[in-house]
């Protein structure tokens, strides 16, 4: 088991950036895939990125380009930095966890084993 808890969140102005971290409870390493969502009030879950167990991330089509994944071995932490907030990102963020001994998963970040509580980003027009 793993046990994942997201910091970072707050309000920001239309443009501005933030990083969300979430720190692991152990190394993830060649065991977990890896990811982030976020679901807004009355919408959909939105699949984020993602970084497969091998270290190999991928991307939402929607989400190119402003949103970057990554990951510190050393601190069992994971990274989502977004640049050039929007008001339509206002959402709850959260850090996933997917046991892929494989190294792969085929399902979205959204339907990973683990979870955290969820870090809010609001955003101002």
């Amino acid at each position: 088991q793993v046990q994942l808890m997201e910091s970072g969140g707050g309000s920001v102005q239309a443009g501005g950036s933030l990083r969300l971290s979430c720190t692991a409870s152990r190394d993830t390493d060649n065991v977990y895939c890896v990811g982030w969502f976020r679901q807004a009030p009355g919408k959909e879950r939105e699949a984020i990125a993602s970084i497969d167990a091998d270290g190999g991330t991928a991307y939402a089509d929607s989400m190119e380009g402003r949103f970057t994944i990554s990951k510190d071995k050393a601190k069992n932490a994971l990274y989502l930095q977004i640049h050039n907030l929007k008001p339509e990102d206002t959402a709850m963020y959260y850090c996933v966890a997917e046991e892929c001994r494989g190294g792969l998963t085929s399902k979205e970040p959204y339907d990973y084993q683990y979870r955290g509580q969820g870090t809010q980003v609001t955003v101002a027009s």
